[in-house]
């Protein structure tokens, strides 16, 4: 028996392979590129992506079952006979509709949104995007018009071509800001609110089960799961009893601890009720969900710059952290997320000085994701424990420096799982398991105990944090 995972996120597709010796490895990777047509406008190719899901799975070989995750937020309208894509894929990243965002928090719509979706009003999740599709783009109007518009996150669109079935399942749906957390299926106040017609919506369906059959050249092949990628990474971390907790620190970073059947709302600390997944015939399992918007994505800005050239520059500091000598970055390059959520927000280093490096900035640019990542789980200890050490993965959870500035900052011991590929890892766990075939959890993880306790520091980047969004606010007006 082999079970696949097609990971397609917001950078590239991986095909993740299980094979009958229950070892599981990347068997093929295909990047797709991003275009940004505006300031804020982030957008990737719907062609692009199914045809790397495609030639994904065909370097899989013949395999008994699929799975699927996906970017989560992004977002997109199609034909629903022809099946064609009528507009780009709109990124999670995308911003475009922040004024859209603003006339809605004016019109006093904010607490609705709250009370039912579980989320705040934020040009991060698919319902503006989608209200913004049918507002710009003519073809959506027509196809309206004419009963054929499908509206949806990614992996309905993924769904409805490869496999004929107009779906999404829970754990996506909840992060469109349309359906109703507590009663799992859209709300018809909420798509009156943005402008969504609900008749254009997919069906919301548990996480596992039938997905419908996907053609390849090895014959057919039953998608027995679907899921949005954080929550794929939580069950590939292992993540099952109330408390356990990861972040994956990916091109932005999210944080994820499992509540179990227990929805907590927290909107004090900012944090975002979730559903974690729902497996066939089982209740609904719920998470809070706190995300940064820049992670990986600063690094990468930050050698643009010209600050550093290889990564590799980055695993071995030496001495006390630069935020020790004042100088401290604050990662809002694209806004505050959790717990601010505030997209006015603007990046920033503080204390430079004519002794600072490239290197240096660089360095502060790493203790500034943690510190956004301890704010994160500092709100999550507010609600409720993180219960046991903190699971990370994701391309900067390779930077050794990085993991213990995070140990040091959480006062905790960090765990890291020798898998890469937690998210594609909890796919294929989830996919493998709905025809009656568990996998068992993978070895070799690594511990990272704090050496150098540093929360202090925290102190510091709070007042910083405090001057962005001051001077966001102070440059945004007239």
């Amino acid at each position: 028996m082999t079970v696949v995972a097609l990971d397609q996120g917001t950078t590239s597709t991986r095909a993740l392979v299980l094979d009958d010796a229950g070892d599981s490895k990347v068997v093929a990777t295909r990047e797709h590129r991003q275009f940004y047509p505006a300031p804020g406008w982030v957008e990737h190719d719907p062609e692009e992506l199914i045809s790397a899901l495609r030639s994904c799975v065909e370097s899989a070989g013949a395999c008994s079952a699929i799975g699927i995750d996906n970017q989560g937020e992004s977002c997109l309208a199609w034909d629903a006979e022809s099946k064609q894509a009528i507009s780009p894929v709109i990124v999670w990243q995308d911003n475009r509709t922040q004024p859209q965002v603003e006339r809605l928090q004016a019109e006093g719509a904010a607490e609705a949104v709250l009370e039912r979706a579980g989320l705040p009003l934020d040009s991060y999740f698919s319902a503006s995007k989608l209200a913004w599709i049918l507002e710009t783009v003519p073809r959506a109007r027509e196809l309206l018009r004419l009963g054929r518009l499908r509206l949806g996150t990614t992996d309905a669109f993924f769904l409805d071509r490869l496999t004929g079935r107009f779906v999404t399942d829970i754990s996506t749906a909840s992060r469109t800001s349309l359906m109703n957390l507590a009663q799992g299926c859209w709300d018809s106040e909420l798509c009156r609110l943005f402008g969504v017609p609900m008749d254009c919506l997919p069906e919301i369906v548990p996480t596992t089960g039938d997905f419908g059959v996907m053609e390849t050249s090895h014959g057919e092949v039953p998608v027995t799961a679907s899921i949005v990628d954080q929550q794929a990474a939580l069950y590939g971390h292992g993540c099952r009893a109330p408390g356990h907790a990861k972040v994956t620190f990916g091109t932005g970073a999210f944080a994820l601890m499992v509540t179990g059947t227990e929805l907590f709302r927290a909107p004090e600390e900012g944090l975002l009720p979730t559903v974690a997944w729902q497996k066939a015939g089982e209740a609904p399992v719920y998470a809070l969900d706190g995300g940064i918007y820049s992670a990986s994505a600063a690094v990468n800005w930050a050698r643009g710059l010209g600050l550093f050239d290889e990564l590799e520059q980055l695993n071995d500091f030496r001495g006390p952290p630069v935020m020790e000598s004042g100088l401290v970055f604050v990662p809002a390059l694209a806004g505050l997320a959790c717990p601010h959520w505030d997209r006015g927000a603007r990046g920033l280093w503080a204390g430079l000085s004519l002794e600072t490096t490239g290197l240096d900035m660089a360095r502060a640019v790493l203790e500034g994701v943690a510190c956004r990542a301890a704010e994160v789980l500092e709100a999550m200890q507010l609600r409720r424990p993180v219960s046991g050490a903190l699971s990370i993965d994701g391309g900067m959870a390779k930077n050794p420096y990085f993991r213990q500035f995070l140990a040091d900052l959480l006062e905790r011991d960090i765990v890291q799982a020798a898998s890469t590929e937690l998210t594609a890892l909890g796919t294929l766990q989830l996919a493998a398991e709905a025809i009656g075939h568990p996998v068992h959890e993978q070895g070799g993880k690594t511990t990272i105990p704090p050496r150098a306790p540093c929360s202090y520091l925290l102190e510091g980047f709070r007042k910083t944090v405090t001057f962005s969004r001051e001077w966001g606010e102070r440059n945004s007006r007239p």
